[in-house]
């Protein structure tokens, strides 16, 4: 007799163990579904198999290969284009089945009698005959009825509770006659179930349903996966193993070891446990009965496994926990991690060192968990969780990939738990369509604690924090495309002041977003929404109320405004309007997509060339929606960066002498040089922007802060950043100073600063910067943030400064010496990635 093994089914509900798996490739005590069924097959002397193939064909094909080393002869049909169903597979193979043979599902696991089942078949001169079998709950099963002479009678697919009349249910698996296939369609999909049966049974065609005694289990999801698995090693189905049992150092007397494989004297067992070729179970490992190891499987020390189920090539660190969860083919499991109950990590995954996989969470193929990270939704599209929600400024992540709907609705859950029942909230963001949906999003999880919301729209950020001081709310959020990368959404929390919101309120978030401590309120206690008004007028109001507006008055400035497609009916051009000022503006209809660099440089380019023609006072490019900017002077030529950073600062240190001025703690030391032309001080901060706006608000007599690169903060007005407030004060200073863009940039003083990157895993950072602190002068150092070693000479130092968001360190050095810079660069790039190498070199040592 033949057998048709129905092998082509992609397995969706088992994701992400199928992703790169077939469905009857996944292993039941280390052998593939697909060989358990050939061994039945064998058992009852079934030895052709015809196995119809539609998802991954070529992983079936190059493990059974023709069969022969399992002791059958295989051949395979593929359904090349669209899967036909499982009839229209069958009928697709029609001329090599010209006698009664016998079609088994790919994804079940069973033991029946199948002989008995046949000698039934032949006894009943039955036409078709459908393997039944009796289960507790039939209801996500098709549920077949017979009469006294076991002749079906009724087919019930899935059926509800009031439907059930019977718990004999479809084992997929049939005996058939060649005749039956003759009323299927060629070429059309088609299905045994719901197509050919009920077919046959309304022709009056002798079909017989025949109730198998023994094991069935369809493994069409997770739990029934994990339930065939610890089946098979307590011997509740008969499986052939693929070890011999024997002795070890095992509470209880059942344990399969396979060949080459080391257990250490001091490791407990208990059985029954299953544990594969080649494997290394390390010293003092606890293992409990119902786990299944595979080949080639490595154990730290101390580990703790409690029922989990390791894939092929897995490796264990030590002193991990792994609690009856699936670890798939070639996954690492990192030193004190923790996997808990259900949950599945796919293949070829890094779960980091003392992370937490929760319960039931799914994680897919190749991602990686950072060290300390805590996983509590599944992931799938992104390729690595964090073990921070925020960065170096707010959260940030790939659009509608890391950054979804589903992830921003508990963000907002997370924060709005964070605050009192009935807060208020203001919300802003950006005009693109994704800043929308998150926004949206989020509002929906803070309504959902019990939080009210003052919705502000689209409105620039730097309006946004004019406003929050005025509307009495806890705090607010602006959402918005990154500044600094085009595919990414940055979410900003602000305090009641319009101020990024400081680490301990972030950790509070990030603990109320990771242990899922979300408030729940009651239907009446539901957040509402508002929307502000007059939101123009105000921020109006105090943009003039800062400014010299005579001044500006009397300018007869041209000013060339390019947004970069990034806005739609532009702000600044009506207020400079207001003053008299001539606005050009470029670019200001609205793009969903962002614009690359090299398209934001073109249109730079272009800006310099219309400045020049329209013989402007000077251009100015803006970005990250109303917060940086470029300057372009009165040539057309190009100024940011540090030559920015110095050239605001002179100008309000001109206009604002004996002031203060703060900057981040990598800006050039020509701050600090002009600082002493103007009798003024210089504060250097943190280099992220909460850091320079709480410096700037509680600093005495802080005239500026920020830099070229982050933008500029001007305390007075509102303690954000603000291109467009700034672009008016230029315009005001450069008339009462009687300048230029031009004559400004030239008189600047000539300091050589440059910068470099290098990568540091997450776990050398702390070693790295404790190995500067050590092996340098304690009076040569400054710890404001990284390690900034000092020379004292023409205003030299270098910066070695951990990035907070990303596994990188930037060094930067300063001094009027340009052959100083470049030496000094050369030596702690080589001096920081040799002690990264040296590092992961011993930690190499250590795994081992």
């Amino acid at each position: 007799m033949r057998a048709v093994l129905m092998a082509g089914g992609s397995g969706t509900r088992l994701r992400p163990l199928t992703c790169d798996l077939p469905k009857p490739m996944v292993p039941i005590l280390n052998r593939p579904i697909a060989e358990h069924i050939i061994n039945l097959l064998k058992r009852h002397h079934i030895t052709e198999v015809i196995a119809t193939l539609h998802y991954l064909p070529d992983v079936i094909r190059d493990y059974f290969h023709d069969g022969s080393d399992f002791g059958v002869q295989m051949t395979y049909a593929v359904e090349e284009d669209q899967p036909l169903g499982t009839a229209g597979c069958v009928k697709n193979i029609a001329e090599l089945l010209d006698r009664t043979f016998l079609v088994i599902s790919g994804d079940s696991i069973t033991d029946f009698d199948l002989k008995a089942a046949i000698h039934f078949h032949k006894r009943r001169h039955s036409k078709a005959t459908i393997i039944l079998t009796r289960v507790p709950n039939p209801i996500e099963f098709g549920v077949v009825i017979t009469d006294e002479e076991d002749r079906i009678s009724r087919f019930l697919e899935k059926p509800s509770t009031s439907e059930i009349f019977s718990d004999t249910v479809n084992t997929g698996t049939y005996i058939l006659e060649p005749e039956v296939l003759d009323y299927l369609p060629a070429g059309q999909e088609s299905d045994f179930s719901k197509d050919l049966f009920p077919l046959l049974l309304n022709k009056g065609i002798p079909m017989y349903g025949y109730i198998a005694e023994g094991y069935w289990c369809d493994v069409g999801h997770l739990d029934a996966y994990r339930e065939a698995q610890y089946d098979g090693l307590y011997s509740k189905v008969k499986l052939d193993f693929a070890y011999e049992e024997r002795s070890a150092k095992a509470r209880g007397n059942r344990i399969w070891v396979g060949q080459n494989t080391y257990i250490d004297p001091s490791a407990e067992i208990e059985a029954p446990v299953l544990i594969g070729n080649n494997c290394r179970i390390g010293p003092r490992v606890q293992i409990e009965a119902g786990t299944i190891i595979g080949d080639n499987v490595t154990i730290g020390a101390d580990a703790s496994l409690k029922r989990p189920i390791i894939w092929n090539g897995a490796i264990v660190g030590e002193e991990a926990h792994l609690s009856a969860c699936v670890i798939a083919r070639g996954t690492r499991v990192d030193r004190r991690a923790h996997v808990l109950e259900a949950a599945v990590v796919g293949s070829l995954s890094t779960v980091g060192e003392e992370s937490l996989i929760s319960p039931g969470v799914r994680v897919w193929p190749s991602k990686q968990i950072e060290s300390g990270a805590t996983l509590n939704i599944n992931l799938i599209w992104g390729q690595t969780a964090h073990r921070n929600l925020f960065g170096q400024r707010g959260v940030s992540g790939l659009a509608n990939i890391d950054i979804t709907p589903e992830f921003a609705v508990k963000l907002g859950a997370a924060y709005g738990s964070t605050l009192k029942p009935g807060s208020q909230v203001a919300v802003s963001r950006d005009q693109r369509s994704i800043s929308r949906m998150v926004s949206r999003s989020m509002i929906a999880g803070m309504m959902s604690v019990g939080v009210n919301i003052q919705n502000l729209e689209a409105t620039s950020i730097p309006i946004a924090r004019t406003l929050i001081p005025t509307l009495s709310v806890a705090g607010g959020i602006h959402i918005r495309i990154h500044p600094d990368r085009a595919d990414h959404i940055l979410i900003e929390f602000l305090d009641g002041k319009g101020i990024n919101i400081s680490k301990a309120q972030e950790k509070k978030i990030e603990g109320a977003y990771f242990k899922e401590d979300l408030r729940r309120a009651q239907i009446h206690e539901i957040g509402n929404m508002a929307y502000p008004s007059q939101v123009m007028d105000i921020y109006s109001t105090s943009f003039e109320k800062h400014l010299n507006v005579e001044a500006i008055r009397c300018s007869n400035s041209k000013v060339v405004i390019d947004y970069v497609y990034a806005v739609s009916g532009a702000v600044l051009p009506q207020l400079l309007a207001k003053f008299g000022c001539d606005a050009v503006v470029l670019n200001a209809s609205l793009n969903q997509t962002a614009v690359s660099i090299a398209e934001r440089e073109a249109l730079l380019h272009q800006l310099g060339h219309v400045v020049e023609a329209l013989k402007a006072t000077f251009g100015v490019q803006v970005s990250a929606n109303g917060e940086q900017m470029i300057l372009v002077d009165e040539s057309g030529m190009p100024i940011r960066g540090e030559m920015l950073t110095a050239l605001m600062v002179d100008m309000m240190l001109t206009a604002n002498p004996r002031s203060t001025v703060v900057v981040p703690v990598h800006a050039s030391s020509a701050v600090e040089q002009i600082a002493r032309r103007h009798d003024g001080r210089v504060v250097r901060t943190k280099a992220n922007p909460s850091a320079l706006m709480e410096a700037s608000q509680n600093h005495p007599n802080v005239v500026l802060g920020g830099s070229g690169e982050m933008g500029f903060i001007f305390p007075q007005l509102h303690p954000g950043f603000d291109a467009m407030f700034c672009i008016a004060k230029l315009i005001e200073m450069l008339t009462i100073q009687e300048r230029s863009l031009g004559s400004i940039r030239e008189s600047m003083p000539r300091v050589a600063h440059k910068t470099t990157s290098v990568r540091c895993p997450w776990t050398v950072k702390g070693a790295l910067m404790r190995h500067l602190v050590e092996t340098h002068s304690t009076d040569s150092l400054e710890l404001v943030d990284g390690v900034k070693i000092c020379h004292r000479f023409n205003d030299s130092w270098v910066l070695i400064l951990p990035d907070a968001g990303e596994p990188m360190v930037h060094i930067f050095a300063n001094s009027n010496e340009r052959e100083w810079v470049d030496e000094t660069l050369r030596e702690y790039r080589a001096r920081v990635q040799n002690f990264v190498d040296d590092q992961q070199g011993l930690e190499a040592v250590v795994d081992i």
